[in-house]
């Protein structure tokens, strides 16, 4: 075989399985010789069979593209001698190289037989930061041209071109790095150890210059902050003119400047401002730009807190540039996330010393050698690993129970975020580490002048989540496992082996340990157990599989809680001191340093979930709502309790009320009112009753392009069965999206509701010549679902909760939502349940004064996907009729932009919709 040889295949078929009878209808071999394409080879095929339409639609080759071509086995032979003495190279070599293969086989060839490299596992190794990892993602990624994507002549080019720029991307790096990775190459999939080897054996002896390390592994060198220039800047709030001399194409809105003159007033006054800027209004340039005049000219730092990291990267990588050709000089902007986003350097080397457990340990190990070379931040949410992989990150997150040696310190990547921090004009961060401030000891807000909540609504949200405790059965079985008795072959067992060899514990204290091990476990058993029991006869009368309950309902025996919390943490007090001195013996063998490594993660693991645990059963608090959850089909597995605090705005208070007065205070959302109750929100997050909310509107002809449907032939949500209203919602959403074309989403508020309608849906084959992506069935993130949804033309989208608001998909990639209920939360919601009986002891209506605002700013957030600039156009489709026939609907109509909404029937809606698309 000629090693300097690949051949780089695509295929373009009829279907997935060969077996059943599909064809390939296109084939493209692209030759590698020395580095340099030589070669290309390309044909349509004849399946003999018809093209079903979705593959006419994925890859554009129709019938009459293969109609006149040969049959297979007139190119079987060409194909085989083409593969001979080379190595295989293909973007998922399971598909590709099995399906040739047999049809090499059904044309009388014998099979091929070679190395192959897969360009996906390449690719997720090399580049592990990417979102995606298909082929037209990863291709545009790199910049790679790729001109139709699922053509078998393109993509097998641009594969070619994936794999040269790949195996050169390789060579760049460090000899220490390569040869790490070629030590684990060998569990790949693919034959990459062969590739591995060339490149090590090539920088065998050289030295990267540009590269720190840490325990043998190399780290990207790291710049020193920039020393920030205090007080030596003019401050520029002529934003009309500086803007359009910067920016000479730069959009004028007159609401946008009128909201930087206010927060630029605030930020001097050292004042309080509530605002709400609608979508469109370009808010982020609206306060970032006043944020920097301030930070420069004061020489004060000023901290910008969103609500998710997602958007903290993008305010940091989309924005950042046009503050400064704005600002005119560079302006250091500083990201900073919570501790157990970045990486535990200690940890993370005491594994890679160790034997991999799994093909994902193994590769996501790898992908983390490679990230480390090129990360500046050591956040490992830039990391695209799978979901065994992520078990591994856990593992390797900065904890606050270990703390980095002074060596360490130096390299550690949380550090060096505060070093920024400290360093920067402007602090970016998200809401939940801001809220967790008062409890830190690096606090963030000593050099900071002001504080700038962007999606201020969340912070609730946040407050919430920060302090939510969780019991789940299936978490606290799983640290059981890892754990083990003396008589299973776990991590007590190889630990009492090391206490054995190094002495670091005495027979006595491991037989003790054993035993409160075992002691707790039993009763973790028998409490789960009865739970189960209790919570089954509560709703042995409920066809509901899945339900949930107060914990204040329930009959627990608080001594079984007790006594479970007494022998756990006697248990984690002797685990700890063992631990203690285990780690005081320097000379240790690898594997021991590796299980006394992983006896410290998984005590530090059931340390947190003793406290929340003695939370939640032993130690409830009364402004706080427990609850317990469970499928009644699988008990005790899908057990899980809740607790969360009822209000936040106490939580809140700790960050604000401190500097209130002293320092400048500025919330802002798009949606941060109801039409009925203006300060809904402002009121949850202790916003004083002085303080007004000031509204910045976008242009008046911003939503031009937008019309909202109230279908009313719908039936009654509340006299009709569940199936019933879902046969009609499944016809309302054929109907829109053959109308439309796709680009539609369907916005549910029950996953269960989502599941059945798709289920339908498909059962009719109406939609089957479109991709249908729905949250909880399609598999990856929502962020992975919402990409994989804008790359088709014909493409519908089903979500839940998380697709109502921060999900931005601009122009003709988002033609319709459709609203398939009012997002009222359920009655039986605990949380919703324990509030609301709370506020009705108040003397105060919790549907008028709770749930409908709640529902009525949740549809705000629905109709903000819509439209995202001036240039789009959209219809709003709302198919529950109590919007129309409930005194309530007035209100959630009110809170939508002045559109102008069309009550009409399912019938007139297309027709109409037909009218309009004709007209465009």
């Amino acid at each position: 075989m000629n090693t300097d040889k690949y051949v780089v295949v695509d295929i373009e078929t009829t279907g997935h399985s060969p077996v059943k009878g599909d064809r390939i209808i296109q084939l493209a071999i692209v030759t590698i010789e020395n580095g340099t394409i030589t070669d290309t080879y390309t044909k349509f095929v004849n399946p003999g069979r018809r093209i079903p339409m979705f593959i006419q639609d994925l890859t554009g080759i129709s019938d009459a593209d293969v109609v006149q071509a040969e049959p297979f086995e007139a190119y079987a032979e060409t194909v085989f001698e083409k593969m001979q003495d080379a190595i295989f190279v293909a973007h998922n070599t399971n598909f590709d190289l099995p399906f040739l293969q047999k049809e090499l086989q059904r044309s009388g060839l014998p099979k091929w037989q070679g190395l192959t490299m897969d360009t996906v596992e390449l690719s997720r190794l090399l580049y592990p930061t990417a979102i995606s990892y298909k082929l037209q993602d990863i291709t545009a990624d790199l910049g790679i041209s790729l001109g139709n994507a699922h053509r078998a002549d393109d993509d097998a080019y641009a594969t070619a071109e994936l794999f040269l720029r790949a195996k050169n991307d390789l060579g760049l790096l460090p000899y220490e790095t390569l040869a790490l990775l070629h030590k684990r190459s060998f569990q790949l999939k693919s034959d990459l150890s062969r590739l591995l080897y060339e490149e090590t054996a090539k920088k065998r002896g050289s030295h990267h210059n540009e590269m720190d390390q840490f325990n043998g592994v190399p780290l990207k060198l790291r710049k020193n902050p920039a020393n920030r220039k205090r007080g030596q800047y003019q401050p520029k709030t002529d934003w009309h003119n500086r803007l359009e001399e910067v920016f000479p194409n730069f959009e004028r809105r007159e609401s946008q400047f009128q909201m930087m003159s206010a927060i630029h007033e605030t930020l001097e006054n050292a004042d309080e401002m509530v605002i709400e800027a609608s979508t469109g209004m370009g808010k982020t340039i609206a306060y970032l730009l006043p944020a920097a005049n301030h930070a420069l000219a004061t020489g004060k730092q000023v901290l910008v807190s969103t609500y998710t990291t997602h958007l903290q990267d993008q305010l940091l990588w989309n924005e950042a540039g046009i503050v400064e050709r704005f600002i005119g000089q560079p302006v250091n902007i500083a990201l900073i996330k919570g501790l157990g986003h970045y990486i535990d350097l200690t940890r993370f080397t005491e594994i890679l010393y160790g034997e991999d457990e799994s093909y994902d340990e193994t590769f996501t190990i790898m992908q983390i050698l490679i990230w480390l070379t090129k990360t500046s931040t050591g956040d490992l949410n830039e990391l695209n690993v799978s979901s065994g992989g992520q078990l591994l990150l856990d593992k390797i997150r900065r904890s606050h129970t270990r703390r980095p040696g002074s060596e360490e310190k130096s390299y550690d990547f949380y550090e060096y975020a505060l070093e920024l921090a400290r360093s920067a004009d402007i602090i970016v961060t998200n809401h939940s580490y801001l809220l967790y401030q008062p409890q830190s000891s690096h606090p963030l807000l000593e050099n900071v002048d002001a504080v700038i909540w962007d999606e201020a609504h969340q912070a609730v949200q946040s407050a919430v989540s920060q302090y939510e405790k969780t019991f789940v059965y299936t978490q606290w079985k799983y640290i059981f496992g890892q754990i083990g008795t003396s008589e299973e072959k776990q991590l007590f067992t190889k630990m009492k082996l090391a206490a054995e060899q190094t002495g670091f514990a005495s027979a006595a204290e491991m037989v003790k340990l054993d035993m409160l091990f075992i002691g707790f476990t039993s009763i973790f058993d028998r409490i789960s157990t009865l739970l189960s029991i209790e919570f089954s006869e509560k709703f042995k009368a409920r066809k509901h599989k899945k339900n949930s309950l107060l914990l204040s309902e329930m009959n627990l025996d608080i001594n079984d809680y007790t006594e479970l919390l007494r022998l756990l943490n006697e248990w984690i007090d002797l685990a700890q001191t063992i631990l203690q001195k285990a780690e005081m013996i320097n000379e240790k063998p690898i594997e021991e340093k590796l299980t006394i490594a992983e006896w410290r993660y998984w005590t530090q693991e059931l340390m947190v979930k003793a406290v929340e645990f003695s939370e939640i059963f032993v130690f409830p608090v009364n402004d706080e709502v427990s609850w317990i959850e469970g499928d009644l089909r699988s008990l005790p597995n899908s057990l899980s309790l809740y607790k969360r605090p009822f209000e936040v705005k106490s939580i809140i208070d700790k960050v604000t009320a401190p500097i209130r007065g002293d320092k400048a205070i500025i919330w802002l959302s798009g949606t941060m009112t109801v039409p009925s109750n203006e300060r809904f929100i402002v009121n949850q997050l202790g916003v004083p009753a002085s303080v007004p909310i000031t509204k910045y509107e976008p242009p008046q002809d911003f939503y031009q392009g937008a019309r909202v449907f109230v279908i009313d032939d719908m039936p009654d949500i509340q006299q009709v069965s569940q199936i019933d209203y879902i046969e009609a919602v499944a016809d309302a959403v054929i109907r829109t999206v053959l109308v439309t074309e796709g680009r539609c989403f369907v916005l549910f508020t029950s996953q269960d509701m989502l599941r059945k309608t798709v289920e339908l849906i498909q059962d009719t084959g109406l939609l089957d010549d479109y991709m249908l992506f729905a949250q909880g069935i399609s598999s990856g993130s929502r962020m992975r679902l919402l990409k994989s949804f804008q790359r088709f033309q014909k493409s519908v989208l089903f979500g839940t909760n998380s697709f109502w608001e921060g999900v931005d998909v601009p122009g003709d990639a988002l033609r319709a939502v459709v609203v398939v209920r009012l997002p009222f939360t359920s009655p039986d919601e605990p949380v919703f349940k324990a509030k609301s009986e709370m506020i009705s002891k108040e003397g105060i209506n919790p549907f008028l004064h709770y749930a409908l605002p709640e529902a009525v700013l949740r549809l705000r957030q629905g109709f903000g996907r819509l439209i995202r600039s001036k240039e789009d156009q959209g219809m709003f489709i709302v198919l529950d009729r109590r919007i129309e026939t409930k005194s309530y609907g007035q209100e959630f109509l009110n809170a939508l932009p002045d559109v102008g909404v069309s009550k009409v029937s399912l019938e007139k809606m297309v027709t109409d919709i037909e009218h309009w698309y004709n007209k465009q």
